[in-house]
This record gives structure tokens, sequence and C-alpha cells, in this order.
């Protein structure tokens, strides 16, 4: 990965960060914004200008500019799973063998405060949580400006192949059956985490 500053967790940045993120002269971006193409607001009594990274990454979206720059530092996991012992030991083990900053959330409401908070690259999902089966997690995430970057990996032991590819239809990025391996796991978070950072 290369050497950049960590702008992944930060809510609003100057316009030489946004030149940063989108490999660009620093006056590019202020010509996007006085064109009001990029949207954002300038400090009172200055001339310095603000960019919330929302409207970012709308605009980088629109313009198919890659989102490499913002992710940086190492990837954070959000283990959500109803068993408890599980989903500690998955952080642990993920936590001691791998760069990963890995954090667990037992139901979909501790999760939803979670991907709030810790904005997750990869959300690890044990899809037998009525929640999950229902698809409000998953609508959450996808509709939401702030995770955009945010990629499901779903977690199974229960499913058959076709409920599997109805699953993938339905907006997961990866589907991982149990029982599954230590390097499975970690090489599903880094493919996931591959195709945003």
């Amino acid at each position: 990965m290369k050497d950049q500053c960590s702008f992944s967790d930060k809510d609003v940045l100057t316009t030489g960060e946004v030149a940063k993120v989108c490999n660009v002269a620093s006056r590019t971006v202020s010509k996007w914004f006085d064109s009001g193409q990029l949207r954002g607001y300038r400090i009172p009594g200055s001339k310095d200008r603000r960019i919330p990274v929302t409207n970012l990454l709308a605009f980088m979206k629109k313009h198919n500019i890659p989102m490499d720059g913002l992710m940086s530092g190492n990837p954070r996991v959000l283990v959500l799973d109803g068993d408890a012992s599980a989903s500690d030991m998955l952080r642990k083990v993920l936590s001691e063998q791998t760069r990963f900053e890995v954090r667990c959330a037992m139901s979909s409401f501790a999760a939803g405060c979670e991907l709030e908070r810790f904005r997750p690259h990869v959300l690890l999902v044990d899809l037998h949580l009525p929640e999950v089966e229902s698809g409000a997690l998953l609508s959450f995430v996808r509709h939401s400006d702030d995770l955009q970057m945010t990629r499901v990996i779903g977690v199974t032991g229960k499913l058959t192949d076709g409920q599997v590819t109805t699953m993938n239809g339905k907006g997961f990025d990866c589907i991982l059956r149990k029982p599954f391996t230590v390097r499975q796991v970690v090489d599903a978070i880094e493919h996931a985490h591959a195709f945003v950072a």
C-alpha cells in the first residue's frame, strides 16, 4: 500500500487532503469546489475550504475516481456474531495473527453503533441472526453514505449452494462457509478489502 495520510477516520478534509486522495493538484480541487461540483464550505473569516468526506465520496463515485487514497492504516474488521465465544476467538486470532483492527458486536443494533463509530473496511456477519436474514443490516450499510467503502462478508454453516448464490445476489460481497480456517477468513477479508484499498 502506498505511503499516505490517514483520511478514512476524518469527517472533513482540506483541499490539500482532497488533492492527495484524488491524486490531483490542490488548485484542481479548488476549481471543483468553486464551480459547485464538489460541495463543501468555507471557514468563516477565511478563504480556506473544507469538504465533508460524505460529499467527497459522492463526487468520487460520480466521476469514477479510485478510492484507494482514502484507505490507509490497518484494515478495520467488525465481526457480528450472536455467539460471544466464537466472535471473541475470531477477534483474538485475527488480532494476533494479522495487522487487522478487530471489534465484535453481538446484535444488529450493536453492530449499527459500531459501524457508525468504527467505520470498518470489512463487516463479517453471521447470516443466521434474525435481523440479518431480513436484510435490514445489509440495507443499512449499502444505503449509508459513510459506509460506501465497507465490504460485507456473510458467514454460514447451514446454507445450500443455491441459497449462497441468492445471498450473493442480495448484495453480500462474499459468503464464507463454516467450518473455515483462519487462512480462509484472512484471505476473504484481504480480497474484500482489496476492492477499496
